[in-house]
């Protein structure tokens, strides 16, 4: 686990080493993704009225190479609604992108991540409980089961990341025929809070930030998946849905789900992006 390398400088950790001080402690990691949610969700200054201030994303770095690939698997994936919205946000290398540095040889893309939801709702003084990240059965684009899911409370990783390096979504299909396998997160709000969610959703709509996909009864199980007393369901989609074209199509790179916070003035409409990876920048002049 450690090597010597002076006896004035003593032993130095080796990677074997680092690996093993990551996988210890696990119990005391558990919940750290919902404490993630809450956090952004917090933290997020974003005002609707003003389109502008910072809003949660995602991240995903990939060699520039791949960059052509990459934007033609997303596209169609956000055209057909199955993204947090219709915006990414590009990085070159060195420049940092919601909180991570771009390595030499790689770009960065961002998608906007479905705690957006979690943090304009809690700008209305609605909280929201989010309880699962899960893979969600779609047929002729409208929501059927939920087929996995893995609770917040009890993971160490974000559900959705786990799913997507498992090879187990279908996003692209779905993007293309309305039927298939995407990421969804499923959470809770107060029942007498409906008005607001509803509002909230229009606001988001308004900016090309749908994410909602279905609200439930009050007090009534969603797709099977009962809620607590005096609360109602909600399926969020999940915003790393277009990574997981990326993955199906073979692209390699590393994601950073809830990679931290990023001023919303840098994403754009996917529309604007260029697929043409030559250029330094593939937006639109």
């Amino acid at each position: 686990m450690t090597e010597c390398v002076s006896r004035r400088e003593g032993r130095r950790l080796l990677s074997a080493g680092r690996e093993e001080l990551a996988r210890s402690h696990v119990i005391e990691r558990l919940g750290f993704v919902a404490a993630r949610v809450d956090v952004l969700a917090y933290r997020m200054t974003f005002d609707p009225d003003k389109e502008s201030g910072s809003i949660t994303a995602n991240v995903a770095t990939l060699k520039r190479q791949d960059l052509t690939r990459a934007l033609q698997a997303i596209q169609p994936v956000l055209s057909a609604g199955l993204g947090m919205g219709d915006r990414l946000a590009f990085a070159e290398q060195g420049d940092v992108l919601a909180g991570v540095r771009i390595p030499p040889g790689r770009v960065g893309l961002a998608t906007v991540c479905s705690v957006v939801v979690n943090g304009m709702m809690l700008k209305r003084g609605v909280p929201v409980v989010s309880r699962f990240g899960g893979l969600l059965e779609m047929c002729d684009g409208k929501p059927v089961r939920f087929v996995q899911m893995i609770d917040y409370a009890g993971s160490t990783m974000d559900p959705l990341e786990v799913f997507i390096k498992a090879g187990m979504t279908r996003v692209a299909a779905c993007a293309e025929n309305g039927t298939g396998i995407i990421g969804a997160s499923f959470r809770e709000v107060p029942t007498v809070a409906l008005d607001a969610v509803v509002e909230s959703g229009r606001e988001r709509q308004a900016l090309g930030l749908s994410g909602i996909l279905v609200i439930g009864q009050p007090n009534q199980p969603l797709l099977d998946v009962p809620v607590s007393a005096g609360r109602t369901g909600i399926i969020v989609i999940g915003g790393m849905n277009p990574f997981a074209a990326m993955f199906e199509t073979g692209i390699p790179f590393e994601i950073d789900s809830l990679s931290g916070l990023e001023q919303w003035e840098r994403f754009r409409p996917h529309t604007e992006f260029r697929t043409m990876a030559r250029r330094r920048s593939p937006y639109v002049d």
